[in-house]
């Protein structure tokens, strides 16, 4: 870093880290350091945040308590944006506007001045281009740039959040053009230099609707106690070369996207779809990774090398599950692959046994998918099967990651990793409090091990709250990134791990397969070149990372959406549910569909509630009732806001006038938020006045965004815990609600 007095220093050295900075929705954020180690997040309270925006890269100063608490920051320098684009309502005045972002973690609206409407009418989505960056006493300034539609206009929502996360909705034209220019098929002359594996029974494993099919799989036994496993990816590195159009454009992306509705993929269609997808009956290039794998699961030897294969049979989950339970047509229509798919059973069970005894934690959580009809409407939520067939993929494809992450990393050749570092201290005694409740001792130290939450696991399944606790343990655990120094994979319990097996979806993989490749053709490399190669993956693992956050995002805000809209329909109806997330300001119940919805404080008649943080429950004052995590309940569906993606519960049976008097109060409670939005350019006046008034309506919709997020709740709940650590949430332990 440069001082201001023209010399130089090491940042660490001059008590200064560079991360990317993290925002919540309740203002504050965290700088993640580049260069992690065993350097802690830094905390950025909102006063200290200096302009900066979630997932700047920033300079902070940092303060180290002397107590040992975990260490604050405030933001001294932005070395990168991460967004130039925000989206937003707009509400239009005189001679000016705001945009309020869609983001909650951005808390500040955006100044538009009357020339840069350029069309812009009130109560209009836009995407807004930042002119000048927010300062301490000045907001964000911008010029609409694209208009997506007005509030309640069918398909706005999911396209809100498409441009929100900077998700692209098509391909440029010159990318089209030159992915038209590749071969539909395996040319004669691409076979040259590869091992042709077109005579064995190759089959890939997918669910009904896949269509960029990049993994197939083959089981042989070679002994009693031998098995051969063959996974072979399809070869996108031969037809995606580097720095092609192509190329930069799968690198831009990162990852294919899957939203409820759509998706949005990393390589065009012809190549996801066509040539890379590895299509039954037609020969296809791959990328072959062959394991001799013994009973215990161990991989005895390998071998990764360039392959042409042919794939005999399409299966889907559903068929591979059926024939395993004795489906007899199924069993007849697929006899010559029969004795195939039981040892690939029964090589799961081995591969599964291994990671269990070594520790990987498996997280058997239901997952949800929201059936749509040809109109985009929700009509259904079903739960996602994961079975045999399903962990069969699952074990293969963990097998294959594993054995190339070693095999780079013993060749000591520069690769980009999938790693997932060790949980904060103070997650894990936040999931030891919790598992107190349920009298399941847990010990914190510093070097925790993925078997001893393995251990917690399995001691609470089958009992009433497996779920609960496994989605906080889950909730505990730091994100898995890409990255090139290898600190192995803490989930997993993988000393070695990296995504090997998809790439037409990740661009990781794409590069995992280039790096196997340059390495197959000259397999010695320079202290020089691998130094400079290792700073060219830093970046990709950054960015790759960073879109994929992205498209998770995007992928759960869509789901998020449609189930709003599917409980729509159901209204004044009772479900059955469990407390998912207890606040000061009530409690989140988890429907059996998945559904989240909150039961507000106020909402609850019969008594006064006090909030107990450390029990995770509010307990009524004089008749001592409580409300646990985790604990049962009927509820009944009162409204439901789809511009915040929220749902409003009761408790079941209020009569008629205390369910009215109950919606009344939700309903002046959100009027009274919309309200800030359409009169805040006439009491502002403009981004440089009324400083005092623009705290207070901060404040406010801090307020509001805190109840509203129907699907949050355990955010918003991790965030207050955060924020007390440092002293900044105020708030009470023990809350009473007025009546």
């Amino acid at each position: 870093v440069k001082t201001r007095f023209g010399t130089y220093g090491l940042p660490e050295k001059m008590g200064l880290v560079t991360g990317r900075l993290q925002l919540t929705s309740k203002g504050f954020g965290f700088v993640i350091p580049d260069n992690k180690g065993d350097r802690p997040d830094v905390f950025i309270s909102p006063r200290a945040l200096n302009g900066a925006m979630n997932n700047d890269r920033v300079m902070a100063r940092v303060n180290y308590d002397i107590n040992g608490k975990k260490p604050e920051g405030e933001i001294i320098r932005i070395i990168t944006r991460a967004h130039n684009k925000i989206v937003g309502t707009f509400f239009q005045s005189r001679d000016y506007a705001f945009v309020v972002p869609d983001d909650k973690k951005i808390a500040s609206d955006i100044y538009i001045m009357r020339r840069d409407f350029n069309g812009a009418k009130n109560n209009q989505k836009v995407v807004v281009e930042i002119t000048e960056w927010p300062q301490e006493h000045r907001k964000a300034e911008g010029k609409v740039v694209e208009i997506l539609g007005k509030l309640g206009d069918v398909g706005l929502e999911i396209l809100s959040i498409i441009k929100q996360n900077d998700l692209p909705l098509e391909f440029p034209a010159e990318v089209l053009e030159a992915s038209r220019k590749i071969p539909k098929t395996v040319l004669k002359n691409e076979v040259a230099g590869r091992r042709d594996l077109r005579h064995l029974p190759i089959v890939t494993i997918d669910g009904e609707d896949a269509k960029d099919l990049d993994d197939a799989v083959y089981v042989q036994q070679l002994s009693m106690d031998e098995f051969l496993l063959g996974v072979y990816i399809a070869d996108v590195s031969y037809y995606v070369t580097e720095d092609s159009i192509i190329d930069k454009e799968a690198r831009e992306r990162g990852t294919s996207v899957y939203l409820v509705d759509r998706v949005l993929p990393m390589l065009p269609e012809r190549l996801s779809n066509g040539i890379c997808s590895l299509n039954a009956g037609v020969d296809r290039l791959s990328m072959a990774c062959e394991m001799h794998i013994n009973r215990e699961g161990k991989v005895l030897d390998y071998e990764i090398f360039p392959a042409i294969i042919h794939v005999r049979h399409r299966l889907s989950y559903n068929i591979v599950r059926e024939i395993l339970a004795g489906d007899q047509e199924l069993r007849a229509k697929y006899e010559d692959i029969l004795p195939m798919v039981s040892l690939m059973d029964e090589l799961r069970e081995i591969l599964h046994n291994k990671r269990a005894k070594r520790g990987s934690i498996d997280f058997d959580l239901p997952e949800q998918k929201v059936i749509l009809d040809d109109k985009l409407k929700p009509i259904e939520i079903v739960q996602r099967v994961h079975g045999n067939a399903e962990s069969i993929i699952e074990e293969f494809m963990l097998a294959a990651n594993e054995t190339v992450a070693q095999h780079m990393f013993k060749q000591k050749w520069p690769s980009v990793y999938r790693v997932h570092d060790l949980p904060a201290e103070d997650k894990m005694n936040e999931l030891a409090k919790l598992l107190a409740n349920f009298n399941v001792k847990f010990r914190v130290h510093e070097e925790m091990k993925p078997a001893e939450i393995q251990r917690v696991i399995k001691e609470i399944e089958g009992r009433p709250e497996e779920r609960l606790v496994s989605t906080v343990a889950l909730r505990s655990m730091k994100q898995a990134v890409y990255q090139t120094d290898n600190i192995g994979h803490f989930g997993l319990a993988a000393e070695y791990y990296t995504h090997f097996t998809s790439p037409i979806r990740r661009y990781p993989d794409l590069i995992v397969h280039r790096l196997l490749r340059e390495w197959m053709s000259d397999p010695k490399i320079t202290s020089n070149k691998a130094e400079a190669l290792t700073d060219k993956l830093d970046t990709i693992a950054e960015h790759s990372s960073l879109r994929e956050r992205a498209a998770a995002d995007a992928e759960r805000a869509t789901v998020e959406l449609k189930k709003c809209e599917y409980m729509e329909e159901h209204i004044g109806e009772e479900f059955d549910g469990v407390i998912s997330g207890v606040t000061s300001y009530g409690m989140f119940v988890e429907l059996p569909n998945g559904v989240e919805g909150l039961v507000h404080i106020s909402s609850l008649m019969d008594d006064y509630y006090d909030f107990y943080e450390e029990r995770y429950a509010l307990v009524g004052t004089h008749t001592k009732k409580q409300y646990r995590l985790g604990d049962k309940v009927r509820i009944e569906v009162l409204q439901v806001n789809l511009q915040d993606v929220s749902i409003d519960f009761i408790m079941a049976g209020e009569n008629a006038g205390v369910r009215e008097h109950i919606r009344q109060q939700l309903l002046g409670r959100q009027n009274k938020s919309a309200a800030f939005g359409q009169k805040r350019a006439g009491e502002a006046g403009s981004s440089k006045k009324n400083k005092a008034k623009e705290k207070t309506r901060i404040s406010n919709k801090a307020f509001v965004t805190s109840k509203s997020k129907g699907g949050k709740g355990s955010k918003n709940k991790e965030a207050g815990r955060r924020s007390a650590k440092h002293g900044k949430d105020k708030q009470s332990k023990k809350h009473r609600k007025k009546r």
